[in-house]
């Protein structure tokens, strides 16, 4: 079973990463689904996704969580039922999952050279002057892009824009880490970001920090 990573972000908080290899069917054994999860993936069409669907719940197995623990909430952000925060993500062949006391959000992003078509959309591309070359450039968007991905996730308000709203702080590669704070509706929040690349993926995490907020 590829379980391809595990880290322990702090006392409260652990990320669970999977590699999908296994075909659906393997995927499938053992796990129970409820109804409303069973409907969701018969109705997916890439098998891609429905294999990726099932490796979040062996990932929630992992951290001793089974389907019916988990709902969704009327804008689609999961939740568990012992009060504990969840944020999920999926991208090609990984997947990945962050549990924590405190609010999360997790993104994993292969990184393509299309991110260059779409950066103006999420950020201001004059600020990525001085960056190296466009292999560089690429990864350092890719991790922008994945920073405000699952601070949108952690937000979850309808209205929030990634150019408008959230600020990442610059950062160096070799940091592996970085701040980020949304600017919405005259309410700050302040945000501490880890990420880190693997096999052309590239996966970002983190927490709000709510001492730093300010109305």
């Amino acid at each position: 079973m590829p379980l391809y990573k595990t880290i322990t972000v702090n006392p409260h908080t652990k990320v669970f990463i999977w590699k999908v290899e296994e075909p659906f069917k393997e995927l499938s054994e053992g796990i129970e689904l409820t109804e409303h999860c069973k409907n969701r993936v018969n109705g997916m069409k890439s098998e891609i996704h429905r294999r990726g669907f099932m490796s979040i719940r062996h990932l929630m197995a992992e951290a001793g969580y089974v389907d019916h623990d988990l709902f969704y909430d009327d804008l689609g952000k999961p939740h568990l039922k012992n009060g504990k925060n969840i944020s999920i993500t999926h991208s090609f062949n990984f997947t990945a999952i962050i549990l924590s006391d405190e609010k999360v959000g997790i993104d994993i992003e292969k990184r393509r050279d299309k991110i260059l078509k779409i950066a103006n959309k999420f950020t201001p591309l004059s600020e990525y002057h001085t960056v190296a070359n466009e292999e560089a450039l690429i990864r350092k968007l890719t991790i922008v892009w994945g920073a405000k991905e699952s601070i949108y996730k952690m937000y979850a308000e309808p209205g929030l824009g990634f150019l408008q709203h959230i600020n990442v702080t610059d950062f160096d590669f070799d940091d592996a880490e970085t701040t980020a704070k949304v600017n919405f509706k005259g309410k700050e929040s302040f945000y501490e970001m880890k990420f880190l690349e693997f096999e052309g993926f590239t996966c970002v995490y983190g927490w709000d920090d709510p001492k730093k907020a300010r109305n």
